[in-house]
């Protein structure tokens, strides 16, 4: 399946539905060398993975619709007019998009739709369906931000937690753990300040739970508040609105001793690593953390 037309306007058919594709070859990163056409594609490319982890949830958009150097805007409620094909998913009086649909996806795609930061829970649920802990540099340019993941997956491993460490395609780390159904967003961030107070009391020179940017210095941030109803994140395999044309990016914990930098992972190499790699959030079973918490507790 694919896209092909110089002109300003083409149209490609998938799953039965026609879709209007507008001025093709609009560069989106320049740096990078991708137009819209490109991204279109590698979004039909990454579909089955994205669409994994924004299926069924409250989608936020980041939209660039003149490429990443011009104006940005955050987009909530559904671009109008909606198409037949598209699924709505109302909450708290937003017309959120439910990305469920590679039609779906190649409509926001070729309305500069760049960037995909989906709900932590699903849609109709009040419950978390994952786990993510931010770790969040205060420099645009943090030579230990591995080494920070590193120890936050060292201490979650002594806790008998498995996890996977993602790139959030723009500075910073995430850590996402897959959980077993049932927990809430109260008990996961309970056991968040568990790790942050203890990191932050260990590592001093590196960590902080600061909520301030201006107050941080050039400390590594564990926001583990940014996990909560009604927030989001970027998505796996989102791509974000960085000159190289990053993704977000599940690592192999092998990839963050080795200090590998987050700019590797791009639009240029994603589809290759997963096809050579798989998913690797995927391969970590849902964990249980009925332990930890009654140790706190």
């Amino acid at each position: 399946m694919s896209v092909s037309s110089k002109k300003s306007k083409g149209t490609i058919t998938i799953e039965g539905h026609e879709l209007t594709i507008t001025n093709p070859e609009k560069p989106l990163w320049p740096e990078a060398g991708i137009t819209k056409l490109d991204f279109l594609q590698k979004l039909i490319e990454l579909s089955p993975y994205l669409l994994r982890y924004c299926r069924d949830r409250h989608l936020t958009t980041i939209r660039f619709p003149h490429g990443i150097h011009d104006k940005s805007f955050y987009q909530k409620n559904s671009p109008e007019p909606v198409p037949e094909f598209v699924t709505l998913a109302p909450l708290d009086g937003i017309n959120y998009v439910n990305l469920d649909s590679l039609p779906t996806l190649i409509w926001l795609g070729n309305l500069a739709c760049l960037e995909f930061h989906p709900s932590f829970h699903h849609i109709g649920d009040t419950l978390p369906a994952e786990w993510l802990i931010d770790i969040d540099p205060s420099l645009e340019v943090e030579p230990r931000i591995m080494e920070a993941a590193h120890v936050i997956g060292e201490i979650l491993d002594s806790l008998h937690i498995r996890s996977v460490p993602k790139t959030s395609g723009a500075t910073g780390v995430q850590i996402y753990v897959p959980i077993q159904r049932g927990y809430t967003f109260e008990q996961l961030r309970k056991i968040g300040h568990f790790i942050g107070t203890y990191a932050v009391k260990k590592y001093p020179g590196l960590f902080t739970v600061e909520r301030l940017k201006k107050n941080r210095g050039d400390l590594i941030y564990f926001d583990y508040l940014q996990h909560w109803y009604g927030k989001t994140l970027s998505a796996p395999y989102t791509p974000r609105a960085r000159a190289a044309g990053t993704v977000s990016t599940p690592l192999l914990w092998q990839e963050v001793e080795q200090r590998s930098d987050p700019r590797e992972f791009t639009l240029h190499v994603i589809v290759d690593r997963i096809h050579k790699m798989g998913d690797l959030i995927e391969q970590v079973p849902p964990q249980n953390l009925d332990a930890v918490l009654a140790h706190l507790e």
